[in-house]
């Protein structure tokens, strides 16, 4: 008797939504930024002190359970932003794409996408970007590398937010990296602290450089 399997990658779907994705913001010029972490770590207050000091066109999608919070606060500073409210912990590529037909991404040079606050599940999706970008906060723990460390190991920099409240917590900030290197050694990582201003110029130095390496890689293609 012939066995015939019948499986297929649980998440195949999501990487065919992801090409196309990948396809569109090739087609439109843009380099898209997908921005990770656990609910509460800083991704849109560093969002709010990043956008409007980097050389290029940029807008957002929004990632959220509930709310357009986020995006508001991305518009009060004169960024055009989009709110996509889930009914999971992660943002997936359809999701995306579906965005896109409302949104527009036409003359944007940077699309930041900022994920649902969760430490797992986004990892597990590819959403067609360019880059992946963790934001971890101190007080989480110098230990949660190790504990958790796929989005870690996936993400091409991982920013070490709120570096100031490191001397009212029982964290070294020294050891938190060394853990981060441990299980991603390629990842940059670049602590910073988006109320004080602390470590920004290195975060907007690094993402200026590799979203200009993106945009003249796509012209030479």
């Amino acid at each position: 008797m012939q066995r015939v399997s019948l499986e297929t990658p649980v998440l195949k779907k999501n990487d065919e939504y992801a090409a196309a994705n990948r396809s569109l913001f090739a087609q439109n010029g843009a380099v898209a930024v997908n921005i990770m972490s656990a609910p509460g770590a800083g991704k849109t207050t560093l969002l709010e002190k990043t956008l409007n000091r980097i050389p290029f066109r940029c807008a957002v999608i929004e990632g959220d359970i509930q709310t357009s919070i986020d995006a508001d606060r991305i518009r009060a500073v004169g960024i055009p932003a989009h709110q996509i409210n889930t009914t999971c912990c992660h943002l997936d590529a359809k999701m995306i794409g579906d965005a896109m037909r409302q949104f527009p991404i036409t003359g944007v040079e940077l699309l930041i996408i900022e994920n649902v606050g969760n430490m797992v599940c986004p990892a597990a999706y590819d959403l067609g970007e360019n880059l992946r970008v963790m934001v971890y906060s101190v007080p989480e723990g110098a230990e949660k590398p190790r504990k958790y460390p796929r989005m870690f190991y996936q993400s091409h920099c991982v920013v070490l937010n709120k570096i100031d409240l490191a001397p009212y917590t029982d964290v070294s900030v020294e050891e938190l990296k060394a853990n981060v290197l441990a299980v991603s050694p390629n990842a940059v990582v670049i602590p910073v602290s988006s109320r004080t201003g602390e470590g920004l110029d290195a975060w907007l130095e690094w993402l200026t450089a590799k979203v200009g390496e993106a945009r003249a890689a796509a012209i030479c293609a």
